[in-house]
């Protein structure tokens, strides 16, 4: 038997995707498989593919005829190539034309768009669901969209992302005092700085914690086209929330937080609702998407864009230790209903035996 080849493909790279391909790429490379990460620059410094025993492969978040021959050149010795998210596989479908390897895709998230920009996702949608072999979907209604979409085979996938660790020298505080929540209650959220997260309603919600004593500071990790428009919001009205950009340091803040925060309008397997829940970090988020199938009772859940109930949730936290108590307890219970990355590392490679056994048994 050869040994399975296999390539990888990011695009942009959300946290979830990046870290599952970072999984990824470590359980198959110890279980013999040959992995190739085609992503742009800045991911493998930030994820360390190759320290995950993996070829990178350099190529930017384009559809230049640059970028789609380097990522051709990359997939063409592979027996299975599988792109993450809709955007790398339509680039990866382009890269792939003419050359018969099959490709597994991903989707680990939706967007939303109105109009042209609407037509055109769905459009991407539907190329990336048609050249799919197989469609992996992260949540039940990513299926049935890629279903919709024309997949000729999409399944339910268990997507696990890597359990946090952090120093056991009581991170805590430290992080605490960085951030300037010795003494005051830490909120926090993470993810790109772009509409569909929902900081504004974030921001909204923040103006009603300025009434309590003491004031609540709300942290939010990540980088996006949104910050400078965020960050006039909370300067012109004053409210306090720092804005602290990419950090690598999450589990460590997030451990230090007396609640976490997901305001999202849509999510699949968030990765912040995985870390909070596994810390035992009470939870408030919204009820979309496969959020409340993840959490199930194990945090509180509101509307999306519903300030109001976010802000009164958050109230209703701080003010009850014993919930608090709860909700962590619950969590760490829930975490252990999810799959582990032994798990999802075996039904991808079941996946890849499946598209490849002719080819590799002569």
């Amino acid at each position: 038997m050869t040994q399975l080849r296999t390539v990888q493909v990011l695009g942009g790279g959300s946290a979830g995707s990046s870290a599952h391909v970072r999984s990824l790429a470590a359980g198959l490379v110890a279980r013999g498989v040959r992995v190739t990460v085609c992503a742009p620059a800045e991911l493998d410094r930030a994820y360390d593919f190759r320290g995950a025993g993996a070829q990178h492969v350099p190529v930017p978040r384009r559809s230049d005829p640059a970028a789609v021959a380097a990522l051709r050149a990359a997939c063409a010795g592979a027996d299975v190539v599988h792109a993450h998210g809709v955007h790398a596989a339509v680039r990866t479908a382009i890269a792939l034309g003419g050359l018969r390897v099959p490709l597994v895709v991903t989707w680990h998230s939706r967007a939303h768009a109105e109009g042209p920009r609407g037509r055109l996702l769905r459009l991407m949608e539907r190329r990336a669901a048609r050249a799919a072999a197989v469609v992996l979907g992260a949540s039940s209604e990513l299926v049935d969209r890629a279903r919709e979409r024309g997949a000729r085979d999409a399944r339910l996938a268990s997507v696990a992302v890597p359990a946090p660790h952090w120093p056991a020298d009581g991170p805590e505080n430290k992080s605490r005092a960085e951030l300037g929540a010795v003494d005051r209650p830490l909120l926090m959220a993470v993810g790109s700085l772009v509409p569909d997260k929902g900081y504004d309603t974030l921001l909204d919600a923040a103006r009603t914690w300025r009434r309590l004593d003491p004031m609540p500071l709300v942290v939010i990790a990540g980088e996006g086209r949104e910050r400078a428009r965020l960050q006039r919001r909370i300067e012109n009205a004053e409210l306090p929330v720092q804005l602290i950009g990419r950090r690598d340091d999450i589990s460590e803040l997030l451990a230090a937080a007396d609640v976490a925060l997901l305001p999202s309008r849509w999510e699949a397997r968030s990765v912040l609702a995985q870390e909070a829940l596994r810390l035992g970090v009470p939870l408030v988020a919204t009820a979309v998407g496969a959020v409340p199938e993840l959490v199930g009772d194990a945090a509180e859940l509101v509307p999306y864009g519903d300030a109001a109930a976010l802000a009164d949730a958050v109230i209703r936290l701080l003010a009850d230790p014993e919930r608090r108590q709860e909700l962590a307890a619950a969590g760490r219970a829930q975490a252990t209903s999810w799959p582990t990355e032994d798990e999802t590392i075996a039904q991808v490679l079941c996946v890849y035996d499946e598209l490849t056994q002719p080819q590799r048994f002569r």
